[in-house]
C-alpha cells in the first residue's frame, strides 16, 4: 500500500502525532496521512494518481474515474493509541474493507470505529462479534469515584466547582456548582459568572466548549437562561436571585436520578464518569446493549470472539496475532475460556447470527467480600435468526472446580470427585432456596468446557473440565444501586421496604452468608428490583443463591441483626422513617410466618426432598437442609421480627448518642 505522508502513529520533533487524520483509498489502494483535512487529502491522492499516469504516458483520470476513486475511500482519525475508522453508515462494506487493509500495517487491537451512534454501524460490528471495538475500557466503581474527585478544578483559583475532562479540555459546571456561586463575595461572584458565560461560548483547540453544563442532556433553555444573566445591570441581591432561579430550573430539568450530586449516587457517578472520560473522537457505548442495568455500565470488558458466516464459526483474527506473537498484552484479552464458551454455544445453537462475550472485570457488589480468584462471570449477547432481539445471558464459573482442588494438592481423581460433588451441591442449594420461596431466575443451565491446567505440580499440562452455570440476564436495578432521591417518594419507599422485608426473611431462613468471611450478603448487589410504568417497584428477584446455607446452626434470633442495616442505611433518604421501618419489619414477619406455615402444612414434601442425598453432620447439603427446617419450625416469627426492630432502634439510639 502506497503511503503519502508519515506512517500511522509517527510523531514529530515535539513528540506529538505527525498527523491526526488520514484517508484510506480502496480502488487504487493507498493511504494519505499528510497534514490537512480529509478533503485536502483526497485532492492530494487524485494529484498523485494523475502524476503517476502522466509519468507513464497515460491520460489524466476522467471525472467519472475520479468520482469512483473518491467513492471508495474511508476517513480515519488518529489518536496516540488508536486508528479510528469513521464509516459511512450506508457503506459499512467499505469500512470493513478499510479495516482489513489497516490490519496489514497496524495491529487490530489498535483499530476502533466511530459513528457507533448509528444502528447500522453497531449492528455491523455486533454481527462480527466485535463489541470490543466499540466499547471503552472498563472502570471500577472505586476508580470512578477517584476519577471524579480528581477532576475537580477551579478557574482563577477560587472554589473547585468545575469537573474537568482531560481528553477534551471541557470543564463541566453542575447545578450544585451553580448554586455555589451564591456563597461568593459580590465582586468575585460577578467575575466568575462573566467568565463562565464567556467560556460557554468559547472553543478550545479540539473544537470543544471550554465550559459546558452537566449533564450534557441539559436543555438548551437552561444554558440560554444562564448566559442571559445581566451581570452588570443587576444589584447583588437580584444577581443572587437570578442564579437561584437558574439553579431551580436546572434541577427540575434534570433526570431524577441525577439530582443527588454525589459519588454515592450510582446514576450520577456513572453519568459523570462517562462525561469526564469521553474523548473528542471516542466511540459511544450508550446503545451498545439495550435494557442493561446501570450497575453494568462500563463494567463489562468485551473480548475478541468470533463471527458466524453461512453457519461457519470464524474466530477473531486477533487470535491469530496472539498465537503468532505470544504478546503478553494480547494474552490478557485472548482468553481461552471465551473461545471455549463460543465453541460450546456453536455446538448447541445451529442458528446463531452473532455472539459477543464480555467478562465482568471486577466485582459489582457494594462490599465485594467474596474471593476474586474463582467464579469468573461473563456476559453473553447472543442473536439467533429466529429472534428479533438478542438474548442476554450470564455465565458464572464454579468457585470450586477440578483445577482449584488440584491447587490444594489433591490428586486428579479426588479433584474430579469433589468437583462433581460441589456441582451437585450448588444445584441442590438452588432447589432448597426455591422450596423456601426465594425468587430466583426461572431457568438456570449447566455447562462445562475443557481447559489446560497450568501449575507447578505434576498435573501441569493436564486437560481438565471447568464447570459453569448459565442463566438469562435479569433486568432491573440492584437494591444497593437505587438513587437516594427515589426514596423521597413515600409510595416508592414503602413498596421498596415491603419487597426488601419479604426477601430479607427468606435470606435469613436460608442462612445466606459469605462462605469465606461469614459476613451478611443481603442488599449487596444480588437483589434486583423491577419497576412498573409508574416507576414504583413491582417485584424483586434474587440473581444468585451464593452463600445460602452457610449459616445453618445459629437461631434466626441470633442471626437477624445485620438485616437492620437495610433500613438504617436509607434513614436519611426517606421522608417517613417510622413508616419505612414498619413496612420493612411487617413484611419480614409475615413472610417468615408464611414460609413456616407452608412447611408445617407440607412437612413430608420438605423433609423428604433430599433423603436420597448423603446425610453427614460434618455439613452435607442434606444435613444443612434438615437443620434449616428444624430451625424454621422452632422459631417464633414475632420474636424474630421484634429482635429486628430492637436492632434497628439500638443502632439509631447509638447514632444519636454519637451526635
Amino acid at each position: 500500500m502506497k503511503i503519502l505522508g508519515e506512517k500511522i502513529f509517527a510523531k514529530d520533533a515535539d513528540g506529538n502525532l505527525a498527523s491526526r487524520v488520514g484517508t484510506l483509498f480502496l480502488k487504487t489502494k493507498g493511504l494519505v496521512t499528510k497534514r490537512g483535512v480529509h478533503a485536502m487529502q483526497r485532492v492530494m491522492w487524485l494529484d498523485e494518481i494523475n502524476a503517476e499516469r502522466a509519468a507513464a504516458g497515460q491520460p489524466a483520470m476522467t471525472p467519472e474515474e475520479e468520482d469512483e476513486e473518491l467513492s471508495q475511500s474511508v476517513d480515519l482519525v488518529f489518536t496516540p493509541n488508536y486508528v479510528l475508522i469513521r464509516p459511512d453508515p450506508s457503506r459499512m462494506d467499505l469500512a470493513i474493507m478499510a479495516d482489513d487493509e489497516l490490519q496489514k500495517i497496524v495491529s487490530k487491537r489498535s483499530i476502533r470505529f466511530l459513528n457507533t451512534h448509528s444502528a447500522k454501524v453497531r449492528n455491523a460490528l455486533r454481527a462480527r462479534g466485535e463489541n470490543w471495538r466499540m466499547a471503552r475500557e472498563p472502570i471500577s466503581q472505586d476508580d470512578m469515584a477517584r476519577q471524579i474527585e480528581g477532576s475537580k478544578v477551579a478557574i482563577d483559583g477560587y472554589d473547585r466547582i468545575y469537573y474537568y475532562n482531560h481528553a477534551t479540555g471541557t470543564r463541566y459546571l453542575t447545578a450544585d456548582g451553580c448554586a455555589g456561586f451564591e456563597k461568593l463575595p459580590p465582586d468575585i461572584l460577578r467575575q466568575q459568572i462573566r467568565q463562565a458565560q464567556s467560556l460557554m461560548t468559547s472553543h478550545n483547540r479540539f473544537g470543544m466548549l471550554e465550559v459546558d453544563l452537566f449533564p450534557v442532556c441539559t436543555p438548551i433553555e437552561i444554558k440560554q437562561e444562564f448566559r442571559a444573566i445581566d451581570v452588570d445591570s443587576l444589584d447583588d441581591d437580584a444577581l443572587k436571585e437570578a442564579i437561584k432561579k437558574v439553579y431551580l430550573d436546572w434541577r427540575m430539568a434534570m433526570p431524577v436520578g441525577l439530582r443527588e450530586e454525589s459519588v454515592e449516587n450510582f446514576e450520577w457517578r456513572n453519568e459523570m464518569s462517562r462525561t469526564l472520560s469521553a474523548g473528542p473522537n471516542e466511540t459511544s457505548v450508550d446503545e451498545l446493549i439495550q435494557g442493561i442495568s446501570p450497575e453494568f455500565y462500563r463494567q463489562i470488558e468485551w473480548m475478541p470472539g468470533a463471527r458466524i458466516e453461512h453457519g461457519q464459526v470464524i474466530f477473531d483474527s486477533l487470535w491469530d496475532e496472539y498465537i503468532r506473537t505470544h504478546d503478553p498484552e494480547l494474552a490478557l484479552v485472548c482468553e481461552d475460556r471465551v473461545r471455549n464458551i463460543i465453541f460450546n454455544f456453536a455446538r448447541l445453537f445451529s442458528d446463531i447470527e452473532y455472539i459477543n462475550i464480555g467478562r465482568i472485570a471486577r466485582s459489582l457488589a457494594r462490599d465485594p467480600i467474596e474471593s476474586s480468584r474463582r467464579g469468573k462471570v461473563y456476559f453473553i449477547q447472543l442473536k439467533t435468526f429466529e429472534k428479533a432481539e438478542p438474548l442476554l445471558m450470564m455465565i458464572r464459573f464454579m468457585k470450586w472446580g477440578i483445577a482449584e482442588h488440584l491447587d490444594e494438592g489433591k490428586d486428579l481423581l479426588q479433584s474430579i470427585i469433589e468437583a462433581n460433588e460441589y456441582t451437585d451441591y450448588i444445584f441442590d442449594r438452588r432447589l432448597m432456596c426455591q422450596q423456601l420461596g426465594m425468587n430466583l431466575p426461572k431457568r438456570v443451565g449447566y455447562g462445562q468446557c475443557t481447559e489446560v491446567y497450568r501449575s507447578r505440580n505434576q498435573y501441569n499440562g493436564t486437560t481438565v473440565r471447568a464447570f459453569y452455570t448459565v442463566r438469562n440476564y435479569v433486568s432491573g436495578t440492584a437494591s444497593d444501586k437505587i438513587p437516594p432521591a427515589r426514596y423521597r417518594n413515600p409510595a416508592f419507599a414503602l413498596k421498596f421496604a415491603q419487597l426488601m422485608g419479604e426477601a430479607a426473611a427468606i435470606d435469613l431462613i436460608v442462612g445466606r452468608r459469605s462462605s469465606e468471611t461469614k459476613e451478611n450478603l443481603f442488599d449487596k448487589f444480588y437483589e434486583v428490583l423491577q419497576f412498573g410504568p409508574d416507576g414504583l417497584p413491582v417485584s424483586l428477584q434474587v440473581t444468585s443463591h451464593a452463600g445460602s446455607f452457610v449459616n445453618y446452626l445459629h437461631t434466626l434470633e441470633e442471626s437477624v441483626a445485620p438485616y437492620a442495616n437495610v433500613v438504617r442505611r436509607r434513614k436519611n433518604f426517606v421522608v417517613d422513617y417510622a413508616s419505612f421501618v414498619d413496612a420493612y419489619c411487617g413484611a419480614f414477619e409475615r413472610k417468615i410466618l408464611h414460609v413456616q406455615q407452608d412447611y408445617r402444612e407440607h412437612r413430608k414434601a420438605y423433609d423428604e426432598l433430599f433423603m436420597h442425598r448423603p446425610f453427614d453432620v460434618a455439613g452435607s447439603g442434606a444435613y444443612r437442609w434438615a437443620k434449616t427446617l428444624e430451625r424454621l419450625d422452632q422459631c417464633d416469627a414475632s420474636a424474630v421480627a421484634e429482635r429486628l426492630r430492637h436492632c434497628i432502634s439500638i443502632e439509631d439510639g447509638a447514632e444519636r448518642q454519637q451526635q
